[in-house]
């Protein structure tokens, strides 16, 4: 508590007597004038929309050259910018390569396969990738390493080059060797503990499945998906073992939450298997309409859906994104208007970064306020990832 105090009070104080000082201030007026329930007047228009989403990715771009190396870091109002995250950098190739795709902007194009390049060239012996940031030298970890393999799969599809689908196939096989026989991951698990958002993992297993129809992979992310409905899941959705911590996971973030139920959802499409559908659309209706009654999503949620904690907009993003998933799966209404409430919102919150400079305009804070615990005074390159995702995928359904 007392370094979390001072830590604090350092960051305040140099942001004061920095040019950033207008968004801390400004994101300080507007939380006390409007709360967490803060929300645009009106809902914003398709160009509105297709706006926030190019500054989105002009900010992942800039994220990706204000880097030493060809990876994407974050940017801390107090701290400047972090080095490259590999996780991160591994499941940002997919986003940029599909906006470029459907907007034909090459700067995205470049900036995902020069990312994809220098994942392959710090890839372990081992098959994985690290944990941390680059420069941490931390060891290969199961979900970081899942996060690259949609990168080298997005890659591959891209250039036909055998190179990433190699890159893939060693680390899938060196997840599945790794896997407990029961189904989870606890070796060269985050903190040596089993956890449920590696469900997270399962989808880009089957994917590289789908790619070289080697039932191994298949095999082992129907084991973690067993794992987890059948011994972590409770009866009204909420899932044990799902926080990043060991301290608060009675009540785990928004953020793992939603790993998890994506990962679920994805899977359960893909697999056609409607028990596992079901298992992740139990927890993603419960936060539709808490969401849709209060306007806001907190931070952490207990056994009994409580919640607590300011927002953390990266679970927010990854939730309005899975809710379209939801909309296009069951045709449910209350689903889409959850997510394009949500995506209207981060809009708003989005803007806040323009209040600062290059390294902020069109960046997604971690938390709102700007101060809550979660990757605090930041703008996180794997919130924006989510909120591009999201915007992405509620621009090609409303084309």
């Amino acid at each position: 508590m007392v370094r979390s105090l001072y830590l604090y009070s350092r960051y305040i104080t140099s942001i004061a007597l920095s040019h950033y000082r207008r968004v801390l201030l400004t994101d300080l007026g507007r939380f006390f004038r409007k709360g967490s329930r803060i929300m645009p007047e009106q809902g914003y228009s398709k160009a509105e929309r297709e706006a926030a989403l190019s500054a989105a990715v002009q900010w992942l771009i800039t994220a990706s050259e204000k880097m030493q190396d060809d990876g994407m870091g974050s940017f801390h109002l107090a701290r400047g910018w972090s080095s490259s995250y590999p996780e991160t950098t591994g499941y940002l190739v997919p986003t940029l390569l599909e906006y470029a795709r459907h907007t034909g902007v090459s700067d995205a194009s470049e900036v995902a396969l020069k990312a994809a390049r220098w994942l392959l060239l710090i890839q372990k012996a081992s098959g994985g990738w690290q944990g941390g940031r680059v420069g941490e030298n931390r060891p290969e970890i199961v979900f970081n390493t899942g996060q690259v393999i949609r990168g080298m799969l997005s890659a591959y599809d891209w250039t036909g080059e055998p190179k990433f689908l190699d890159s893939a196939v060693r680390a899938g096989d060196w997840l599945a060797e790794v896997q407990h026989p029961d189904g989870y991951w606890k070796a060269h698990a985050l903190m040596n503990e089993p956890r449920v958002y590696d469900a997270f993992v399962d989808f880009p297993l089957l994917q590289l499945f789908r790619q070289t129809r080697n039932v191994r992979y298949k095999e082992a992310a129907e084991r973690n998906i067993h794992w987890i409905i059948e011994q972590k899941q409770h009866s009204n959705g909420w899932f044990e073992d799902c926080d990043n911590t060991v301290r608060h996971n009675d009540r785990p973030i928004l953020h793992t939450l939603a790993y998890t139920i994506d990962g679920l959802l994805d899977c359960g499409l893909y697999l056609q298997d409607e028990s596992v559908v079901r298992s992740a659309l139990l927890p993603a209706e419960r936060l539709r309409d808490m969401f849709l009654a209060h306007r806001f999503l907190y931070g952490r949620y207990d056994g009994s859906w409580n919640g607590s904690e300011y927002s953390i907009l990266t679970g927010c993003a990854q939730m309005s994104l899975l809710w379209m998933k939801a909309w296009e799966y069951g045709n449910d209404g209350s689903y889409r208007e959850a997510a394009l409430k949500m995506a209207d919102k981060l809009i708003l919150l989005q803007q806040i970064g323009g209040h600062g400079d290059i390294n902020t305009r069109g960046g997604l804070p971690g938390s709102y306020p700007i101060w809550g615990k979660y990757e605090p005074f930041a703008f996180p390159n794997w919130a924006t990832k989510f909120f591009a995702d999201a915007l992405m995928r509620l621009l090609a359904r409303d084309s």
